[in-house]
């Protein structure tokens, strides 16, 4: 298992380290594969979702990346869970996947991967590489944890604990896809 200390200066990483490697002991905060793409995508989307409010998960949008997600490479990858925070599939050769519908925003699924990768290494002791997909472009890309992607992922770590511990949701932002997100209605209210 890996036991150096976290990349970061950020003694909120080393706690939460500590309470992800300790079964008897709760992190600050239970981060999810979800929450670092949320975190890169838009901060007031996850600041709603670490309040429970959440999506309608059966519109279009929704409906397709799962179908995307449970269709794409079935025969040659199997599903994990790992602590109840992160759904890891991994390929036959032990790559751990992430697949997409599309590309539009490559850095959110990303993130969400090299997120897979640093829990595992850093909680399990565990060094995989990862592969994110694009299916429906037929694009795949490699990615690797190194110590210039862990540092990010405890940046984006410590970002997130910002985000959920604030009492109110960060700013608004105007974003390209602020037409098409399900969390339109009640964010511009």
């Amino acid at each position: 298992m890996s036991t150096s200390p976290s990349y970061s200066d950020d003694d909120r990483i080393d706690d939460l380290i500590e309470s992800e490697r300790n079964p008897h002991r709760e992190p600050p905060v239970r981060i999810t594969g979800l929450m670092v793409q949320y975190y890169h995508v838009c901060r007031r989307e996850l600041w709603f979702m670490s309040r429970g409010i959440d999506i309608d998960r059966s519109t279009p949008n929704i409906q397709r990346g799962t179908y995307t997600d449970e269709t794409s490479y079935r025969d040659s990858r199997r599903s994990f869970s790992v602590d109840g925070r992160i759904a890891l599939d991994v390929l036959d050769d032990g790559d751990v996947m992430e697949v997409k519908v599309s590309s539009s925003l490559e850095e959110p699924p990303r993130m969400q991967l090299l997120y897979y990768l640093w829990y595992l290494d850093r909680i399990h002791g565990v060094e995989k590489s990862g592969v994110l997909a694009f299916p429906r472009e037929r694009e795949r890309e490699e990615v690797e944890l190194n110590e210039e992607t862990a540092v990010s992922i405890e940046e984006t770590l410590s970002g997130i604990i910002d985000v959920v511990e604030a009492e109110s949701p960060p700013p608004l932002e105007k974003k390209p896809y602020c037409d098409s997100c399900l969390y339109q209605d009640i964010c511009w209210l």
